[in-house]
């Protein structure tokens, strides 16, 4: 045929995408589930901690289902996103291990109480997290989901920028 010759997908890489997508749901399960089948309140970094997973998760959905010519960007990008959620997660291990303050207003406790019903009834619209984020509620083995967060989100980071070496060897072959 007069074209290029196109390799067919290596099994490594149709597995890229669903698999950031599967990760990526499957850390926001487990976070939901611990919320809420295990009532461990969120801080508001727990809560930021969230959202590059759910970044990560439209990357990985899209990522599956546009042409093979933008995989190597989404991969790059979705290593980006983890590499990001790795930084905010080492950030918020530091504001547990009191290495510095959180620069948010977690625990929202430390606030000015209300001086009269109008002002507590204005407050009620911007409630939010009001766990403090240095409160370490739960460890396995003496390390805080934060830290495991942290490890999960740069070794994600790591292969997400590896997948996209793959990509790159097909367009300097």
């Amino acid at each position: 045929m007069g074209g290029m010759d196109v390799a067919p997908p290596s099994p490594i890489r149709s597995l890229v995408f669903p698999a950031i997508a599967c990760v990526s749901a499957g850390a926001l399960i487990v976070a939901l589930i611990a919320q809420y089948g295990f009532e461990l309140e969120p801080c508001e970094l727990c809560v930021y901690q969230r959202l590059p997973y759910v970044a990560a998760l439209i990357i990985g959905v899209v990522g599956a289902a546009v042409d093979p010519m933008g995989h190597r960007t989404a991969a790059v990008l979705a290593g980006w996103v983890f590499l990001l959620g790795a930084a905010i997660a080492f950030y918020h291990v530091g504001v547990e291990q009191h290495w510095w303050q959180a620069a948010t207003a977690c625990g929202a406790g430390n606030a000015e109480l209300p001086q009269s019903f109008s002002d507590f009834r204005q407050g009620l619209g911007s409630l939010g997290p009001v766990k403090a984020c240095d409160e370490v509620d739960w460890t396995l083995f003496g390390v805080s989901m934060a830290t495991y967060n942290a490890a999960v989100s740069l070794v994600l980071a790591l292969a997400s920028f590896w997948a996209a070496g793959l990509w790159r060897k097909d367009v300097h072959a």
